[in-house]
């Protein structure tokens, strides 16, 4: 008889290795803790202010998901072909050669260190309406959280990946509280309300156009995040089936909490009432929970920037240890400790999102960095169709559903956000483009350095 034989998972991770322990629990919490933050608390409000019309408004929710869920397809595609860490880094640099990785690696590395300065800054702007005797250390406080999560990562991936489960399953226990309240409390709009918000004469068709298109973009910016899980293929115990169900499942299960935020929302206010507020959900849990309807929703704001501040802390080393291990950073960038973590892109992560945080300087780089973002977009949806001709023959354990047609819809999508970026934020397009052509000089000099 064939005697079996068990294969016991090492507890510490091997000289720079990373640990293979993830699973499918992991990147639904890392795909839902990405994208559930303060933009679904404040979106709702825009949106109907544009829109006016319930239906119109619900069209618009379901469609970002559904472009969310198309982009998954691609991603689930390349991200079980290329079970690599770093992400996008490792299609770019296989799409595109050494050079194309460079760009895309660094680019996504800084927007998302620039995003977690942000959201840190966020963190302890909402502490302080929490607890007005931080008012005035705002700047103190977001560096502290900073630290917290860099010392929380450092203890290894066991721990990280942890807090994400917890603080992911929290924030999605927080909002179905929150609807099941706005259902059971709340109360319908008026027949009137609803009579008048029905009414779009022909001459406003072209603004409503406009409309849909700027609510469209607001909304598609609530899901950002999704595609976390891609960045810790490499450390995913089964990449092939874990990454897609990971993508879909976690993506279709923020889109139902979405329809349903805002159904609960459009039940427990008038429409009008939405539109011209900043902060809905805040107006909704008043009409419910009375004075203390502010404190809950900045309660569950504060707690969504941390399970988002988390993920991304965790995720955007992973992009240096792949590149120093490619010879594109310094090799000491891909050390990892026993824990799992890669220590030297842990610390320069956290280094700049501190400096960043505490100068306040870092509103025109976010901006910057939102282009960076969607140039990164474009090239992963691009690379899909360059592999699909040029390697036919790479595994492919998870094929994108539609091809051609589903990738094509999310790359022209893509395009056109990129194209009304560029329209809507020239300067920063600029700046932007020009970061992006230093990066060749860049790329030399770290190349001479390494190969020296």
């Amino acid at each position: 008889m064939e005697s079996t034989q068990i294969i016991v998972e090492p507890q510490i991770a091997p000289k720079d290795k990373l640990l293979r322990i993830l699973g499918v629990t992991f990147g639904l919490a890392i795909v839902i803790g990405g994208i559930i933050g303060v933009g679904i608390l404040r979106t709702p409000g825009m949106v109907a202010a544009n829109l006016g019309l319930t239906w119109l408004i619900i069209a618009v929710w379901i469609f970002g998901g559904i472009y969310t869920l198309i982009g998954a397809n691609t991603y689930a595609e390349l991200g079980t072909m290329l079970p690599e860490a770093g992400g996008p880094y490792v299609y770019a640099k296989k799409t595109y050669g050494v050079f194309g990785g460079f760009l895309i690696g660094w680019s996504d590395w800084f927007l998302n260190t620039c995003a977690t300065a942000y959201l840190a800054v966020a963190a302890g702007e909402y502490s302080a309406l929490l607890f007005p005797t931080l008012d005035g250390f705002v700047p103190f406080v977001a560096v502290a959280v900073l630290i917290f999560f860099g010392g929380l990562h450092w203890l290894g991936l066991r721990v990280g990946s942890g807090a994400q489960k917890v603080t992911s399953l929290l924030k999605v226990l927080a909002f179905l509280v929150l609807i099941v309240a706005c259902f059971v409390f709340g109360g319908e709009p008026s027949l009137l309300e609803a009579r008048q918000a029905a009414q779009i004469s022909t001459s406003t068709s072209i603004i409503s156009f406009v409309a849909v298109i700027l609510s469209l973009q607001a909304v598609i910016e609530t899901y950002a995040g999704w595609n976390s899980v891609v960045y810790f293929s490499e450390e995913n115990t089964d990449p092939a089936r874990n990454i897609p169900r990971a993508l879909f499942g976690g993506v279709l299960l923020v889109m139902v909490i979405y329809l349903l935020f805002n159904l609960a929302l459009l039940y427990a206010l008038p429409t009008s009432q939405i539109a011209a507020s900043n902060l809905p959900a805040a107006d909704a849990a008043a009409s419910i929970f009375g004075g203390m309807g502010g404190k809950i929703i900045t309660a569950l704001a504060l707690a969504s920037l941390l399970g988002i501040i988390n993920a991304i802390v965790l995720q955007t080393p992973r992009t240096l240890f792949a590149m120093s291990r490619d010879g594109l950073f310094s090799t000491k960038g891909a050390m990892v400790n026993d824990g799992g973590t890669p220590t030297v892109g842990l610390v320069l992560t956290i280094l700049l999102a501190v400096i960043l945080a505490a100068s306040g300087t870092f509103e025109s780089l976010l901006a910057i960095a939102a282009f960076m973002g969607l140039t990164v977009d474009v090239s992963v949806y691009v690379a899909l169709f360059i592999l699909r001709k040029r390697e036919p023959e790479l595994p492919r354990p998870f094929k994108a559903r539609g091809y051609p047609f589903l990738p094509l819809i999310v790359l022209a999508v893509s395009i056109l956000l990129l194209i009304g970026y560029i329209i809507g934020n020239t300067m920063n397009s600029v700046f932007a483009l020009v970061a992006m052509a230093l990066s060749y000089p860049a790329y030399l000099i770290v190349r001479r350095k390494v190969d020296a």
